[in-house]
């Protein structure tokens, strides 16, 4: 992994392009610290996709199984997170 100041990112930039498609990441920093990555679009891709070391519930529950760990299995209702109905809100209280 490559890393370089906002100003010589700024200077470089078609360079980096190319290590960029190629397959490297680039760390751009500001005063020494990390601001941002340059990486690949595949990459960036599935990691937003949640492809490669995304959560895996299957894999959770799995694991928690053998562990010996049983979850209590419970009803959530599919308006759980819905907004209250106006008339409830203006209710007083009893």
């Amino acid at each position: 992994m490559k890393t370089v100041s906002i100003r010589e990112a700024q200077d470089k930039f078609e360079e980096l392009a190319q290590s960029v498609e190629q397959g490297e990441t680039v760390t751009v920093t500001r005063d020494g610290k990390p601001v941002l990555d340059l990486v690949p679009r595949i990459e960036a891709l599935t990691v937003l996709q949640g492809k490669p070391g995304g959560y895996d519930p299957e894999a959770g529950e799995a694991y928690l199984r053998s562990k010996g760990i049983v979850r209590a299995k419970g009803f959530v209702s599919t308006d759980f997170d819905d907004p209250l109905p106006e008339d409830f809100l203006l209710r007083p209280f009893p």
